[in-house]
């Protein structure tokens, strides 16, 4: 599932390519796309471009008179951008956003079509899809701290839960917690002040780290390559590789769908995380799936 740097990425290439400019159409391949009906699709055509914002780990666009189209890409969805008026490809092509300049085409792979696309009206309705997680590069330590403890959940769910930070999941929370040299299964509210700070800067290097990396990389261009696996990552996806601060082999952790990656030497003082105990805590602490994962629920979490 693209996270909260991939997301930053699409929307700085869209802003260069579409801001400003207006709807011409919109085509709808796959029936399970549009979640909504007030307003329908149709009302962005013929509307300019004032915004694209990040809302957690979904894309919301903004057109005159207040009105939203918000993509939610899920694990399989991308975005690709062609000349106006592309075809759609074949099976995997759900829908096609139509602009003065060229298109953006919502892709899908696999037969689990998860991705979604909402359309609503008014700052009300925007604010009533996102889950309510803080910030994570906005919030500041005593605020982090806060959220952090408001409940008791290992690391790696607590990072990941929308509901608590915003825009972050599998791949970035194995990153940052490796940067914080932490074990993913530590308890939100039993770690020490110093882990504490450690995790902070963590999230803050690791989000930036990776922001400027992947706009640097991409230039002017389209991002073609939104991945949860980057070769340059330390431990996310790198199950059984070296790991590059001690060269230790990388660890998973596999849990119904969820696969988590950690050195044991760098962040559990050599212990393997496998183990019955250990499996009772992620069955416990870990949602079903990702629908549960994401699902809406009120919070009050914002600083």
């Amino acid at each position: 599932m693209p996270e909260l740097p991939d997301i930053a990425l699409y929307i700085a290439a869209l802003e260069r390519r579409a801001l400003g400019t207006r709807f011409t159409g919109v085509r709808i391949a796959s029936p399970f796309l549009v979640r909504t009906v007030e307003p329908p699709v149709t009302a962005l055509v013929g509307r300019s471009v004032l915004a694209f914002r990040r809302i957690g780990k979904r894309i919301a666009i903004g057109v005159e008179d207040d009105i939203w189209a918000v993509l939610h890409l899920m694990i399989a969805g991308r975005l690709q951008w062609s000349e106006a008026g592309a075809a759609l490809p074949g099976r995997k092509g759900l829908a096609a956003l139509d602009f003065d300049d060229g298109s953006l085409i919502l892709t899908e792979q696999g037969s689990k079509k998860r991705a979604s696309l909402n359309m609503v009206q008014g700052a009300e309705a925007l604010t009533a899809l996102d889950p309510g997680g803080a910030e994570p590069l906005e919030i500041d330590r005593p605020a982090f701290e806060r959220i952090l403890r408001s409940e008791n959940h290992t690391l790696k769910r607590a990072l990941t839960d929308p509901h608590l930070f915003s825009g972050i999941g599998n791949a970035y929370s194995d990153e940052i917690l490796h940067a914080a040299r932490l074990s993913p299964v530590a308890m939100s509210t039993r770690i020490s002040e110093a882990e504490v700070d450690r995790l902070f800067t963590a999230i803050r290097s690791t989000l930036t780290g990776w922001i400027a990396r992947l706009l640097d990389e991409i230039g002017e261009g389209w991002p073609r390559k939104v991945t949860a696996f980057r070769k340059e990552m330390a431990v996310h996806g790198k199950y059984g590789q070296p790991c590059p601060e001690c060269g230790s082999p990388v660890q998973r952790i596999v849990h119904a769908s969820n696969e988590t990656n950690y050195c044991a030497t760098c962040q559990t003082e050599g212990k393997l995380l496998a183990d019955r105990a250990l499996s009772q805590v992620l069955r416990k602490d870990w949602p079903k799936t990702l629908e549960e994962m994401e699902r809406i629920r009120p919070r009050a979490h914002r600083s």
